[in-house]
């Protein structure tokens, strides 16, 4: 089963990362790649939901946004691949339906 990797860059990224990836329903891990020129990075994959899709695609839309209300002023940027495309869509940008299809690859 491939996982969905979820690329995080910004100030406190590790810690954006675990928090994705507590979301209830969700299963992973993350790495933290080496460090380039003070970047922060993290990528998390996901290899398992349980629950609606639509409902964790809207928890991680709500885990992006709360994020940066709770860090104010910091930087970060989170962009999930599609295991199946190719394609990549920012999670600022994305709609919970964009979400809900990427998502729709584990559960196959």
């Amino acid at each position: 089963m491939a996982g969905i990797q979820v690329g995080i860059e910004g100030e406190g990224a590790p810690a954006a990362a675990e928090a994705l990836l507590e979301i209830p329903g969700i299963s992973g891990s993350y790495e933290v790649p080496t460090q380039r020129e003070g970047t922060l990075a993290a990528v998390a994959t996901i290899v398992g939901i349980v629950g609606g899709v639509a409902t964790l695609a809207e928890q991680i839309r709500k885990w992006y946004q709360e994020w940066h209300k709770s860090h104010p002023g910091k930087q970060l940027d989170a962009i999930i691949y599609d295991p199946e495309t190719g394609g990549r869509i920012f999670i600022e940008e994305a709609t919970i339906e964009e979400i809900t299809e990427i998502l729709k690859s584990l559960s196959k």
